[in-house]
């Protein structure tokens, strides 16, 4: 599921300029989520992750990939303990 979900959002991303880093599907404070997770050379900030979030979440939903009542959490790689 979660290569189906790179190979659709993968372009529309890049488009944008917006890197995706990776998808994965697990579980959060006992909620399915649906994690993916974005980079950009100018950073990421909550701006890009709602603009991420606007390309994802239609194209999650026409992949018909049957899984309900998900969480969609995009966000940053975050930083390193090698960057501090």
């Amino acid at each position: 599921m979660e290569e189906k979900i790179i190979h659709a959002i993968e372009g529309p991303l890049n488009e944008k300029n917006i890197d995706l880093v990776g998808v994965h599907f697990g579980e959060e404070d006992g909620q399915k989520t649906l994690f993916v997770t974005i980079d950009s050379e100018k950073g990421v900030d909550i701006d890009l992750c709602v603009e991420a979030t606007h390309i994802v979440d239609p194209i999650i939903d026409s992949l018909d990939l049957d899984i309900e009542d998900y969480v969609l959490d995009v966000g940053s790689k975050g930083v390193s303990e090698d960057e501090n």
